[in-house]
């Protein structure tokens, strides 16, 4: 499962601008969406990524996500940095 990604990965950056600002400079491995975020709000990572081709991996928990990443917060995007 991806949380198990997010779990091993040693570079991640939170959030959806980060994400987005981590694409747009070309140092991101693959992107972790939830699924259960408001799609308004990752409309833009998606679509960088895509245009990036980076792939795109989704997951079911914001809540889960955050959880894995180490904050006590949910997350609705995360990028694995090289």
């Amino acid at each position: 499962m991806s949380y198990e990604k997010v779990l091993q990965a040693k570079n991640v950056v939170i959030g959806t601008k980060q994400t987005v600002k981590a694409l747009n400079q070309g140092t991101v491995r693959e992107v972790v969406v939830a699924k259960d975020a408001d799609y308004k709000v990752i409309a833009k990572v998606v679509n960088t990524a895509e245009e990036a081709l980076v792939p795109v991996l989704y997951v079911d928990s914001m809540k889960k996500l955050g959880k894995a990443c180490g904050i006590d917060v949910g997350a609705a995007t995360i990028a694995i940095i090289n």
